[in-house]
């Protein structure tokens, strides 16, 4: 790539952006926390699915000490709808961080933010690119598809050298809106069906899957006090995964966790962890 090269793709990409622009609102805001939350509530969740979720979660943890003394049982309830559950509890993880470790703050550094439960390597970016405008690129699904396609590099090329390409067309003192133009540009314009550039990993079909199974139950124990295990074992006996498994996968991940009966001989129940 030369100069002329990277200037017109540049060009070509804030031309679209300014004409195009979506409008969300973690776009109106540079709170590190915010921003932090968007960023995990967007991963594997296409947006629209993710605005009132946002809007409800500042609402209600509006900050990491709301969110790190929140009980998980309404932690998991204000997630549901959005999938994946664990993701909420890393982000409560991330919020006890924060207060144990950084004061209360997000950190604005990728190094310091990858210390955080759940943070990677793109979302240690993410983070102060849209908080801070930090000069630094972050390489998403979108921004490989587009990188591959307007440079015509091979879809078998390394992440750190795909890193190194995004970071050379990255403009000085733009970050923020450079990544939010590429994001509309890889949604509205060269999607993955158009350019045929597929992610590297493809999600399963969800309705009868191992996830939606794991989510089903979580469901269950965030409306319930308790559960027992006869009753879910009966509920969900046509399911095709070892429910033992997965409630074992629960309780290893601290989502839930077993409550003895006090009837001698019953089945064990089971809850939400903490509840």
């Amino acid at each position: 790539m030369n100069s002329q090269e990277i200037e017109r793709f540049r060009k070509k990409i804030f031309d679209f952006y300014y004409q195009n622009r979506r409008v969300y609102p973690w776009r109106e805001t540079t709170d590190r926390y915010a921003v932090m939350i968007s960023e995990i509530m967007l991963q594997q969740t296409q947006a629209e699915r993710v605005v009132l979720k946002y809007e409800a979660w500042l609402s209600k943890f509006p900050d990491p000490a709301s969110l790190a003394l929140a009980s998980l049982r309404d932690v998991l309830a204000l997630w549901s709808g959005l999938g994946y559950n664990s993701r909420a509890v890393r982000l409560q993880r991330c919020a006890i961080t924060i207060m144990e470790r950084f004061g209360g703050m997000v950190p604005s550094g990728p190094e310091e933010l990858k210390t955080l439960p759940g943070i990677g390597a793109y979302t240690s970016r993410s983070i102060p690119v849209f908080a801070d405008n930090l000069d630094v690129a972050a390489v998403d699904t979108n921004i490989r598809r587009i990188l591959i396609h307007e440079f015509g590099l091979p879809e078998s090329i390394g992440a750190k050298t795909l890193q190194q390409v995004a970071e050379e067309v990255l403009p000085d003192g733009q970050s923020r809106n450079w990544h939010n133009a590429l994001m509309d540009y890889g949604a509205l314009v060269l999607t993955s069906r158009k350019t045929g550039i597929h992610p590297l990993t493809k999600q399963s079909k969800f309705q009868g899957s191992r996830r939606w199974y794991r989510g089903r139950l979580i469901k269950e124990l965030v409306h319930s006090d308790v559960v027992c295990l006869e009753e879910i074992n009966e509920k969900y006996a046509d399911c095709p995964w070892d429910l033992d498994e997965i409630i074992n996968e629960l309780i290893h991940e601290g989502i839930v966790e077993n409550q003895e009966s006090t009837t001698p001989g019953a089945f064990p129940l089971l809850k939400i962890k903490g509840s």
